[in-house]
């Protein structure tokens, strides 16, 4: 029950003891009336009075009443204001503390993606260990598997001499002194072979610091000249009326001459000039000065063009002869036969990879004697070795086979030591080396062939090269890009920042680089460098 309610209910009492107050006097006047009608009248005032007090008293409860109301009212919509302040603070705070548990349950549902992707990081490197652990668990396995064979294989042969020891119990004294003492011969071969063993890792520790020296003493003595030469040769005219003189008439006297010289004569529009182009370079040299002749003394004509051609050739040959035999010298080999003389002379018009063959071989031929001559070796048969080592390049464009088959064809047919075909046969390890001096002439062959500036790269291989590593490279998850530069010394991989962790970029680059040793050949070494970058990136609009 509320405070109005019961304001009301008073006012409604007051009242009605009012009432009955009033009802309980009038009844009371009227049975005195009669005992005291002398006193009514003077009564009379008084009870007007009374009826003006009652009147005043049911008005004051009128009145007591309404401001009952009134105040009922006032309170009640107190009470509702109250409540709904109550209410609204409450709802207040309950949203507050919504708000509140929403960003904390928002902060937990994003702290726990991070760690989800961490996870997923962690794992992806804790599979690849585990393919690891696998490869290397299976490796372990299989050389445990041979160990345990070699140990079955140890313990029977222990079992074996155990049983002969058995047998041998019952022998006589001869029989087993006998025994005894080729027992302690085997043990002694056995630990001399260990004595030489152990002899041989320490020479060979040493050789490699040894060698390395001999190496740089050779090169540093070593400084050749190398040119390049070309498919082709430029013969200067005095003016370009000449050019109409060598084709000649309906073009007789350009036939006559690529006929008797067997090359390719270029006339174009370029002044004062004529190109003799021809893959053979002896061919192309005797054109080349039979055409010179030619320019200078006017008298261009077929028969004129086939005396020219065969003086320049036999001057060709005798400068082939000069040559040959000014290269031996220079090296110190003596005692060639004439014809590898020839042979070796003509090494002055081939090329290998840009490099000039003379050149080349006189070149190994000095690095050869100087390391033999470091070495305690034979000098001579070293150089003479390496001056033959190419010999066959010179026939490998008119016979059939490689240039190692056909540098030991020549050697044996011109009685060669063996031990100098034995080396033109080992240094691209063809076969076995015999000597010393063919394991020098192959080194300095690659000395000599790899030293920069040597030798000139097909694009082609270059490009391929290139592509090789790149495709490596890109195989691999989470490899964005792959750029190689520095002409293929260094290969950068860009990976995706969300495949691929610090951890996994060291194994990364590791796998690349060993599938690149494996798989391709380059000179030198490649540096592959892993790139990993994350980026957030917003626009202000």
């Amino acid at each position: 029950m509320g405070e109005p309610t019961i304001f009301a209910l008073l006012g409604l009492f007051v009242a009605v003891l009012a009432a009955a107050g009033t009802f309980a006097y009038g009844r009371n006047v009227g049975r005195q009336r009669g005992e005291l009608d002398g006193v009514a009248r003077g009564r009379a005032e008084e009870v007007d009075r009374q009826r003006a007090a009652q009147a005043t008293a049911e008005e004051s409860a009128r009145r007591i009443l309404a401001e009952a109301q009134r105040d009922a009212e006032a309170l009640k919509k107190s009470a509702v204001v109250s409540g709904k302040e109550e209410l609204l603070r409450v709802r207040e705070a309950q949203d507050a503390e919504v708000r509140q548990r929403r960003e904390e349950v928002e902060r937990e549902e994003r702290r726990v993606q991070e760690r989800e992707s961490q996870l997923e990081r962690r794992s992806e490197g804790v599979e690849q260990r585990d393919r690891e652990l696998a490869r290397r668990a299976s490796e372990l396995g299989r050389r445990e598997k041979i160990v345990a064979d070699r140990q079955e294989e140890v313990e029977r042969l222990v079992g074996d001499a155990t049983r002969r020891l058995e047998e041998l119990a019952g022998l006589s004294a001869t029989d087993a002194r006998a025994e005894l003492m080729r027992r302690m011969e085997e043990q002694a071969v056995a630990d001399a072979a260990n004595r030489v063993r152990e002899i041989r890792e320490s020479a060979r520790r040493n050789a490699e610091r040894e060698a390395k020296k001999i190496v740089a003493l050779a090169v540093q003595r070593i400084a050749a000249e190398h040119t390049a030469e070309t498919t082709v040769a430029s013969v200067a005219l005095p003016n370009d009326e000449m050019k109409g003189r060598i084709i000649g008439r309906e073009g007789r006297n350009i036939r006559a001459f690529e006929l008797a010289t067997g090359v390719d004569v270029i006339i174009d529009d370029t002044p004062d000039t004529v190109v003799v182009s021809c893959f053979e370079p002896v061919r192309r040299e005797v054109a080349r000065q039979a055409l010179e002749r030619l320019v200078s003394d006017g008298r261009i004509h077929p028969g004129r063009i086939e005396e020219v051609v065969a003086k320049a050739r036999k001057e060709v040959e005798t400068a082939i002869v000069e040559t040959g035999e000014r290269a031996a010298y220079e090296v110190g080999v003596a005692g060639l036969h004439p014809e590898l003389i020839k042979l070796i002379g003509r090494m002055k018009w081939r090329t290998s990879y840009g490099q000039n063959i003379l050149q080349h071989s006189m070149e190994v031929a000095w690095l050869a004697g100087i390391m033999a001559a470091e070495l305690g070796l034979d000098v001579a048969l070293a150089k003479r070795g390496a001056l033959l080592h190419d010999v066959g390049k010179v026939l490998t464009h008119e016979h059939e086979g490689t240039h190692v088959q056909l540098g030991v064809e020549v050697a044996t047919r011109y009685g060669e030591n063996p031990l100098v075909i034995n080396a033109i046969a080992a240094h691209h390890d063809d076969v076995p080396h015999e000597s010393e001096v063919s394991v020098l002439v192959q080194a300095a062959d690659a000395i000599s062939g790899s030293r920069p500036g040597a030798r000139r790269e097909a694009f082609e291989t270059y490009v391929k090269r290139l592509e090789g590593i790149e495709k490596i490279a890109s195989s691999y998850r989470g490899v964005e890009k792959v750029f190689a530069i520095q002409a293929g010394r260094e290969v950068r991989v860009v990976v995706t920042p969300d495949q691929v962790d610090d951890v996994r970029m060291q194994s990364l680059t590791e796998e690349i680089a060993r599938r690149i040793e494996a798989e391709l050949q380059y000179p030198g070494q490649i540096r592959v460098v892993a790139i990993r970058e994350t980026r957030a990136v917003d626009y202000a609009r």
